[in-house]
């Protein structure tokens, strides 16, 4: 598979920043011919989770490109909209920067609903898509989960602003990311969700974790990954692989099965050529 990027940004590495409407964001790109994967992270995470990943697919046959969404990391900047609908526009734009017209989308957690809409309303941009533990089409959302998300986000209030400086925290206040949380739940809604999975065109993995997550109870996560059992019957291009690891520990212990999950979903791709 070939990459169709401008030579002058695709022969070295780079990192710096890429400018978004009304902020910037921290981006990388390892460069070179290989098949450009481009990462979305977990709602309030970094790109630095994703480095097993890509130490373990390494860049003879890879361009990994990486950034940090809006207020997240140490360099990324504020802005004034922090929605899902920026999140997705911000793949393009830096893919735009970086002259990459066609990629492999892998996210994690909020990442691959970003991932997954991306792929969706792109299947001529999309290689494929890989979607780590999230983009499951649950209805978990009702007031009293928004009442708790919201009591939960005002509780780490104290503690989080003194994360910021080492890039663990986002940059956004605690209203900020507790409806962000909660435009994610109203995203999950299987009438919203469902659609979107059902369009997508391209070979797609979901890497589906175990157990539960941070904020969760019980056999909450488990009964929301049932849900996925919808979306392999009715779509063929989607298939799943379970692992042990739970949603947090994920990119740290399954990063193999992931990286696996990169090379099979880019070798279907090539084999549809």
């Amino acid at each position: 598979m070939t990459n169709n990027t401008s030579s002058s940004s695709a022969d070295v590495a780079w990192s710096g920043m890429v400018p978004v409407h009304d902020t910037a964001l921290a981006a990388a790109d390892t460069g070179g011919a290989g098949v450009p994967v481009v990462y979305c992270n977990g709602q309030f995470a970094t790109q630095g989770y994703w480095r097993r990943v890509i130490a373990e697919l390494g860049t003879q046959q890879w361009r990994h490109i990486t950034f940090d969404e809006r207020a997240r990391g140490r360099r990324s900047g504020r802005s004034k909209d922090y929605s899902f609908e920026a999140a997705v526009r911000d793949v393009d734009a830096v893919l735009a920067a970086r002259g990459v017209e066609r990629a492999l989308v892998a996210g994690w957690s909020y990442g691959a609903f970003v991932a997954a809409h991306w792929a969706s309303r792109n299947p001529e941009r999309a290689i494929g898509a890989v979607l780590v533990d999230g983009a499951y089409p649950y209805d978990w959302l009702d007031e009293a989960m928004e009442e708790r998300i919201r009591k939960l986000f005002r509780r780490m209030g104290w503690f989080t602003p003194l994360l910021r400086p080492t890039g663990l925290t986002p940059r956004m206040s605690a209203a900020e990311q507790a409806e962000s949380n909660i435009e994610l739940g109203r995203l999950s809604r299987e009438r919203e969700l469902g659609p979107v999975l059902d369009n997508i065109s391209v070979a797609t993995r979901f890497v589906v974790a175990s157990g539960t997550s941070f904020g969760s109870k019980g056999d909450e996560q488990e009964r929301i990954r049932t849900s996925l059992d919808g979306v392999t019957t009715r779509n063929p291009n989607i298939t799943s692989v379970k692992v042990a690891a739970n949603h947090g520990a994920i990119l740290k212990k399954e990063f193999v099965t992931i990286a696996d999950s990169v090379r099979d979903i880019a070798d279907q791709a090539q084999a549809r050529l």
